[in-house]
């Protein structure tokens, strides 16, 4: 029993010895460890807790740098160029397609934005969105000598994208540049051609309808065959007619700048012209076309010849859509301060939704189930839309179906 005594004694000696070595030992190193981050003696007992919260703090930093990394490795994959800038707009980062797309060697950090981007129209669209706190988006053109190689049409063309940055960030912006050089060349492409058929086609088709006119006259003696085969023939040549000119309307528009005519005209009169135009469309029909406009002066300044092709296609529009009698097609006009409310809404059979985002594009046609019934171009309201925004406005449209459908037309008033 004494001699089991002695022997645990020795162990239990033994184990204190060896816990007081080490403690000395982690003593020592704590207190260098302490030394090292500028605490004094007396917060050596604190070493621990400092030890955790500089390992978490380097363990967060890393993660933090991988994430960073990961992300720049993914911003790096992508076709468009992007950059961070702050208040003062300096880059604080670019990625690297940026400098493909501008022709750069480097883009630097720290650097303005105006000295790597050379393009003030691109600083000044960042600048907007900073002052403005608004998401910007628009479409420029930079010059051959500021971007490299141009193309055919003089340069290339960018979508600039630009947003603020919240102050949780450091504030500032974000600036997505996207090169869209070789659909602006496909667009322009099919401009021209629309352009040149239009013109190419109207002139011999004028010719066509013009002998079938003619023939027409000396058909008395012809057979009904030979008359009914006439009718049918200026019927669609004039359909074909109103096809081109359609189109070559729109070829206008889309230069807008050298085809608007602008001067002052009375709305009224120009709606009141249309309705009288599409008059004989409602002989027979349970339907009427009603005018509201103030009293006075509805004078606005713009291209009388579009205005009336606006009118004439919205209310012709809903006389072929809307067949069902007790038809009330509703024109009217409201002169605000700055801006001119002009609609046309009728209580038809509507719109339905998942048609409103295309009835603005070329040649769409809603209601399939009766559109071989509907004679038309398909372009009506795409001439309307591209007419209305040529004048500087905008075009909405809204649809209950079997309640009313109108479209909204705000165009800004010139100062007198």
């Amino acid at each position: 029993m004494t001699s089991l005594s002695l022997f645990l004694a020795l162990m239990l000696g033994i184990c204190l010895f060896a816990w007081a070595r080490r403690e000395k030992y982690w003593t020592k190193r704590w207190e260098g460890v302490a030394k090292n981050l500028g605490l004094r003696a007396r917060d050596a007992d604190l070493l621990p807790m400092h030890a955790t919260t500089v390992f978490l703090a380097r363990q967060q930093a890393e993660q933090q740098a991988e994430q960073r990394r990961v992300f720049e490795s993914l911003l790096d994959e992508i076709s468009q160029g992007l950059v961070l800038v702050d208040s003062h707009l300096r880059i604080r980062y670019a990625n690297a397609p940026l400098k493909k797309l501008l022709h750069r060697k480097e883009i630097r950090v720290g650097r303005p934005l105006i000295e790597d981007v050379r393009d003030h129209q691109i600083s000044d669209l960042v600048q907007e969105s900073i002052t403005e706190k608004r998401h910007t988006t628009r479409r420029i053109q930079m010059l051959p000598s500021d971007v490299g190689a141009g193309s055919n049409l003089g340069g290339r063309y960018f979508i600039i994208e630009a947003a603020p940055l919240g102050a949780d960030v450091g504030g500032g912006a974000w600036l997505m540049i996207q090169d869209v050089t070789e659909s602006a060349m496909t667009e322009q492409i099919r401009r021209d051609f629309v352009a040149n058929a239009s013109h190419e086609l109207r002139t011999p088709l004028t010719l066509i309808n013009g002998y079938i006119e003619m023939l027409q006259e000396d058909s008395a003696k012809s057979s009904p065959t030979m008359k009914r085969s006439l009718d049918v023939m200026e019927k669609h040549g004039k359909r074909i007619a109103r096809i081109i000119e359609d189109m070559l309307a729109i070829s206008r528009l889309e230069d807008a700048s050298s085809s608007l005519n602008k001067e002052p005209f009375d709305v009224h009169d120009c709606a009141e012209d249309a309705a009288d135009h599409l008059a004989p469309m409602l002989e027979g029909r349970d339907a009427r076309i009603e005018l509201d406009f103030p009293k006075g002066d509805c004078v606005l300044t713009g291209d009388r010849f579009y205005w009336d092709q606006i009118f004439t296609n919205l209310i012709e529009n809903s006389i072929k859509e809307n067949t069902k009698p007790g038809l009330v097609i509703r024109v009217s006009g409201e002169w605000q301060k700055d801006a001119c409310i002009l609609k046309v809404s009728d209580n038809g059979i509507g719109i339905p939704a998942h048609d409103l985002p295309f009835v603005f594009k070329r040649f769409y046609r809603g209601n399939k189930h009766h559109s071989s019934q509907i004679k038309g171009t398909g372009l009506g309201l795409s001439i309307v839309r591209r007419a209305v925004e040529a004048h500087g406005g905008k075009i909405e449209l809204t649809s209950s179906p079997g309640i009313e459908t109108t479209f909204t037309m705000r165009l800004p008033l010139q100062p007198a």
